[in-house]
């Protein structure tokens, strides 16, 4: 029984360290990844590619249009964006600024958006 509420505790540890952000994964492991080239789509690009597609925005947030989806607008034309509180890691954006976004795009029968994972102010 003593083993089974060790256990159960290390669980609940486990995952309050991952809910505020303490878990890093493999402990001891390199930082770091590829940095390979960089390509960026346009707007109207995204909406010709395929599902779960991973792309690289550059433009401005336009507007904010409910929840957590916003008006992307680069040269090209818009595409609308979900963006989850926590990828704004602290910055503010205006309309003014240039962002860079990093997602993947998300399509069903009547809607193509991107999933952002990464947005930073340029």
């Amino acid at each position: 029984m003593k083993t089974i509420t060790i256990f159960s505790a290390g669980l609940l540890l486990a995952g309050a360290a991952m809910a505020q952000g303490g878990f890093t994964g493999n402990a001891g492991a390199a930082p770091g990844g590829f940095a390979g080239p960089v390509t960026v789509v346009t707007a109207e690009q995204v909406k010709t590619l395929s599902d779960d597609t991973k792309v690289t925005l550059r433009g401005t947030i336009e507007r904010h249009v409910g929840g957590e989806n916003y008006i992307f607008k680069d040269a090209s034309g818009t595409v609308e964006v979900e963006i989850d509180d926590r990828r704004w890691a602290g910055q503010t954006v205006s309309p003014k600024d240039q962002v860079e976004i990093f997602g993947e795009v998300d399509k069903n029968w009547k809607s193509v958006e991107v999933d952002v994972k990464k947005i930073r102010k340029l």
